[in-house]
């Protein structure tokens, strides 16, 4: 997946004397996006010390009921799921029960063993294991039902890495599936159980929860997107999230999601010390953004680690989450429409100009 990342390093940085005409200049930039139809459905917000400062929604939850995209509506977070889960495995971690450098095996016995190096929990968590992503987009867009994720990890673990374990970085999913499956084993429960506990009851996150193939809900969006990135919106199949439910199976709400980030910043889910270490810089040395435990880092060196967040893409969704913990704020997109990133790109960047100014003030 592309990293449209620096570009939305926004509504963020610092905010004092905000006047309510926030919400309005928001609304103004979204029902842009609207207008050309690019996207069918979209929501922003930005906080700062705790406190939103603007929020707006516009477009479409269904195109063709004309049921409006309204800040309720419940959409896709897509790879905004790869912090959470990471934050619960660093609960383990602080917990004594789960080592950053212990081998796969030592949760999941019967995994597969490498002829040299083993993939290790740290490997996981930065995306330096060697684990392929999708074969192809059909296994992306599938609609097979694994009832647990020991289940899905069948799908892969047999495949041949695609580097040894430490050496390079190569964005997976799949490398997100395998730690949800090790903190089943380590728990002894259901990852969702885990994490409904440990990190959105914790955030009191009332509207966040694993998407179930099939299964209709009140307020939730439908799936749309563009083909190849290109024209407008339209009605996408609904694919089954059950391969990746730690790494992208998840809905949630932009409100949730202000909730989360500043869930993090107050240090609800681990130590400050903790977060420190999910923010240095893991995925050795790549191109454009690096990569600590679960988080994007979105500023150059020497300060890598002071914005951090995540994006998201997948079928029905497009977000982007930023956090910038020196200024305690945090902001969050979710558009219900996938392949979507170069319709809110200029948004990113417009939204990044007026976060800027607000700083100044």
């Amino acid at each position: 997946m592309k990293q449209y990342v620096i570009l939305f390093a926004s509504f963020l940085i610092s905010f004092s004397g905000i006047s309510q005409d926030k919400n309005e200049e928001v609304a103004a930039l979204l029902k842009e996006m609207i207008s050309e139809k690019k996207v069918a459905g979209v929501v922003a917000a930005y906080a700062v010390n705790g406190e939103i400062i603007g929020q707006s929604a516009a477009g479409y939850a269904n195109i063709k009921t004309k049921e409006k995209f309204n800040l309720e509506t419940k959409v896709r977070m897509g790879s905004i799921a790869k912090p959470m889960t990471a934050l619960a495995v660093m609960q383990l971690v602080e917990d004594g029960l789960v080592e950053l450098d212990a081998a796969i095996q030592t949760y999941i016995p019967d995994y597969p063993t490498q002829p040299k190096t083993q993939i290790t929990i740290r490997h996981l968590l930065s995306h330096t294991s060697g684990i392929a992503g999708y074969k192809d987009g059909r296994e992306s867009n599938t609609k097979v039902e694994y009832p647990t994720l020991y289940d899905a990890l069948s799908l892969f673990k047999d495949r041949e890495l695609l580097f040894e374990p430490g050496t390079q970085y190569s964005y997976t999913t799949y490398g997100y599936t395998v730690l949800g499956a090790v903190i089943e084993k380590v728990t002894g429960g259901t990852f969702e159980a885990y994490i409904q506990k440990n990190i959105w009851d914790k955030a009191g996150m009332t509207n966040t929860g694993v998407e179930k193939f099939g299964v209709k809900m009140d307020n939730k969006s439908e799936l749309y997107t563009r083909n190849n990135g290109r024209g407008k919106a339209k009605k996408a199949k609904e694919n089954n999230l059950s391969n990746r439910i730690p790494a992208g199976g998840f809905y949630t709400t932009s409100g949730d999601m202000i909730k989360f980030g500043n869930a993090v910043l107050d240090n609800v889910f681990v130590k400050e010390s903790t977060l420190n270490l999910m923010r240095e810089h893991h995925s050795l040395e790549k191109e454009n953004n690096a990569y600590g435990f679960g988080w994007f880092l979105y500023a150059k060196k020497p300060k890598e680690g002071a914005i951090i967040g995540h994006t998201g893409g997948q079928t029905g969704n497009t977000s982007f989450l930023f956090i910038v913990p020196s200024k305690k704020a945090v902001s969050i997109i979710l558009a219900n429409t996938s392949r979507a990133q170069s319709s809110v790109n200029p948004v990113a960047n417009t939204l990044l100009g007026l976060s800027i100014k607000s700083a100044k003030k």
